[in-house]
């Protein structure tokens, strides 16, 4: 049964920017403190392409087609799960956590899973995938411990 003891870790994470919160109660009073936050510039795909796509001639006569450009900003949000993972990784081996909650969108979650390390990934308890970065932490505690005893309920 996944409940947010005290100490439990809470990292609530976009493709931007990523909370580390910690409880500092029980579950059933759920006080989730800030202890860092780690965000990343991630501008617009148009804003970090410097030219226009490329262009290769086709069999025909004078016939050109566009080529497909990289897409800067869905690679920066890839790269920002690696980094995450990470963060998570060396906090993990140093001890830093037993517990994990991690909330994110389900891509989010996708990306993580594939980064992440086991020594992390022993320790998450929950995964709720949902994009809560923009909430207040009050209702960060009321969202997550609303969705893990739904869970619950869910299984008895």
């Amino acid at each position: 049964m996944a409940r947010i003891k005290e100490n439990t870790w809470v990292v609530v994470t976009d493709s931007e920017k990523a909370l580390f919160l910690r409880n500092l109660t029980d579950h059933e009073n759920p006080n989730l403190d800030v202890m860092e936050s780690e965000e990343q510039e991630n501008p617009s795909d148009e804003a970090q392409s410097a030219n226009r796509p490329g262009r290769m001639n086709d069999t025909g006569v004078q016939q050109r087609s566009a080529m497909d450009d990289t897409d800067w900003h869905e690679l920066q949000k890839e790269r920002f799960a690696h980094h995450l993972s990470d963060i998570l990784y060396e906090k993990a081996h140093k001890g830093e956590f037993d517990r994990l909650i991690i909330v994110a969108s389900p891509q989010v979650l996708g990306n993580l899973r594939d980064d992440m390390h086991k020594e992390v990934t022993d320790k998450v308890v929950a995964e709720i995938p949902k994009t809560l970065t923009n909430h207040p932490v009050n209702k960060i505690e009321e969202l997550v411990k609303k969705e893990l005893d739904e869970r619950q309920t869910e299984l008895t």
